[in-house]
This record gives C-alpha cells, sequence and structure tokens, in this order.
C-alpha cells in the first residue's frame, strides 16, 4: 500500500542523435546496443519495423527506474517529514495512531498496518488543500530535505543514464510519459525539472479532485482514492490518459509487471526492459527479498519474453548527475 502515497510530445523531434552523443553514461554492451539498434530500426524511414512518431510513444516507471527508492519510496518520506511539520497544530498526534509512530519513528508498526495506518496519513499529508497549494509544498520540500543515507537532496538522486535515454528518444521522435505508482500531483511539482517531461505526461496513483468556484477558482484535493496507478492499475492508467499502447516500457519491479506485458505484447516491434539494482557500491543492490521495489517474477520471465535487464553495475558508467 505505500505505492499509495507514493507524457507524449507530438511536435517535430529536434535533430536526431546518435548513440555515442545522446548515451554517454552508458558503458559500450548488449544493453546500450539493444536500445539502439530499437531505435534506429523503428525510425528510419523505410525501414519494415518503422513506427510512425504518432505511435511512438515509450512509458517510464518512476521509484527504483528513473531515481533511487531505498530504504522507502521517496514519497513516503515526504509523508513522513510533513506529519512532524504539521505537528505542532496537532498535539493529538502524540497519543494517537498512526501518527504517533510516525513522530516515535516507528517505522515498523506504521507498515504493519497497512491500509489502516497509511490512509489517515495520506489524507493528512495530501489532501484538503488547493493542487497550487500542494505543489508549492512538495517543492519547497524537495529543496531542503536530504536522503537519510546519502545525504543528498532527493531530486539528485534521479539517474543520469536515464535522462540520457529520454533525451535521446525524444530527440528521435519519442514522446516520453512516467507512468509511476506515486501520486500524479506529487510528481507533477517536479518531474519538468529533473526529467524534461511535462505534467501533462504524468501519469500517477490519484485521489479525488473538486473544482472551488470563486474570485480565483482554485482545484482542492480530496482524501478518495481513485487510481492506484500500481501492477494492473498501471495499463488502465495507460489507456485512460493514452488512448494508446507504448512500444517501448522501462521498469525496475514487479510493480511493473503489467505494464512491459501490455506494452510487449502489442503487434509489430516492441520493447521492454528493467533496471535491476546490482550496484550496492554506488547505489543500493537489492531485488527478489526487498520490501521496496521487489524484483522476482520480473527476473524469472523477462528472458522468455526478451525484456532487457538493465545491469546498473555494469552498464551505467555513472548513477547520479553529480557522481561518477
Amino acid at each position: 500500500m505505500i505505492t499509495m502515497f507514493l507524457a507524449m510530445a507530438l511536435s517535430a523531434p529536434a535533430e536526431a542523435q546518435t548513440s555515442n552523443a545522446a548515451l554517454p553514461s552508458w558503458r559500450d554492451g548488449p544493453t546500450k546496443q539493444a536500445i539502439v539498434e530499437f531505435v534506429e530500426r523503428t525510425t528510419k524511414p523505410g525501414s519494415p519495423d518503422f513506427i510512425a512518431p504518432a505511435d511512438r510513444i515509450a512509458v517510464f516507471d518512476n521509484d527504483g527506474t528513473l531515481w533511487s527508492e531505498q530504504p522507502l519510496y521517496f514519497q513516503f518520506l515526504f509523508a513522513l517529514d510533513r506529519v512532524r511539520a504539521l505537528a505542532p497544530q496537532h498535539p493529538e498526534w502524540k497519543t494517537t495512531e498512526p501518527f504517533k509512530w510516525v513522530l516515535d519513528n516507528d517505522i515498523k508498526s506504521l507498515e504493519a498496518s497497512g491500509e489502516k495506518g497509511l490512509l489517515p496519513i495520506l489524507a493528512a499529508t495530501h489532501a484538503g488543500m488547493t493542487t497550487e497549494e500542494f505543489t508549492a509544498i512538495v517543492r519547497d520540500w524537495m529543496a531542503d530535505a536530504r536522503h537519510p543515507v546519502t545525504k543528498r537532496r532527493y531530486d539528485a538522486m534521479v539517474f543520469k543514464p536515464m535522462q540520457e535515454l529520454m533525451q535521446y528518444l525524444r530527440a528521435n521522435g519519442y514522446g516520453t510519459w512516467i507512468v509511476s505508482g506515486g501520486g500524479q500531483e506529487f510528481l507533477r511539482a517536479w518531474c519538468e525539472a529533473a526529467y524534461g517531461i511535462p505534467p501533462q505526461q504524468v501519469i500517477g496513483s490519484y485521489a479525488g479532485l473538486k473544482y472551488q468556484a470563486g474570485d480565483r477558482p482554485s482545484i482542492l484535493k480530496t482524501e478518495q482514492p481513485e487510481l492506484v496507478d500500481d501492477h494492473a492499475g498501471k495499463p488502465v492508467g495507460i489507456q485512460r490518459f493514452l488512448g494508446r499502447r507504448p512500444v517501448m516500457a522501462f521498469g525496475n519491479s514487479d510493480g511493473d509487471f503489467e505494464m512491459l506485458e501490455w506494452t510487449t505484447t502489442g503487434p509489430g516491434p516492441r520493447f521492454g526492459a528493467l533496471v535491476h539494482h546490482t550496484d550496492a557500491e554506488r547505489e543500493f543492490a537489492y531485488d527478489r527479498k526487498s520490501h521496496v521495489g521487489q524484483l522476482a517474477r520480473g527476473l524469472d520471465e523477462a528472458p522468455k519474453r526478451k525484456w532487457v535487464l538493465i545491469d546498473m553495475k555494469r552498464d551505467w558508467e555513472t548513477i547520479y548527475p553529480d557522481s561518477n
């Protein structure tokens, strides 16, 4: 349930980039070669695998695919920080669960409570305000908060190779969309600056919205969940917002399985890839037994489905934009 806390441009593409110019943070090898070969054969006029520009849709999960997600999903950490910031206005939280668990830093009890514990925190930190107010809160947090392990800003923990990949795809006429289990409005607050993806090209989990009339009309965020954009919710969200099946999909966990399955079982050329976190020294190493971003079914089925496994330690020259 933590995922509850948690775009295609049809304009003319920029001048097409070569793989060497566009993917400098990717090491030469079969993974980079597979990406480049797919893009080249689907964008070359006259190729039997040519894909029309309107159908060149690439979708990306966010947590663990475009930025880090350990030890907890970053939006979950945002919610915990919001509870702490709001606590002086709510003295009753000191003795009221689940807020007491947050203030006591008892994260195990909070996680064990599941939806019963997480929904009140979601309501208290994500609802009852306008979308503009929420965006400002997220951006302020992003500017000041630091990751508990790396001590970096959270938006400094985006993956440079994936930034380059999205730029490379857009330069070759592909539209790039985020399809994330994280909150849609949370992502929209900062993703354009980090990824070059505008808010209208973000699909995430979302609750209700309500129009408020007045001298300055606004959109109010409500508590009622409407879409959990994870597992089977991802293809549903894609169809609802895009109305087309993607031809490329990138994820990192079993929560992305249905999105890759939906993408790669369509007709014509298709590409699916999973980022495998194998680099404990430069980032984190985890897969089958992780409580965050578990990857088990995807590892087992990727070979027979011809999905590419992006080995972070082997395939990436660097991880974050400001690191080597």
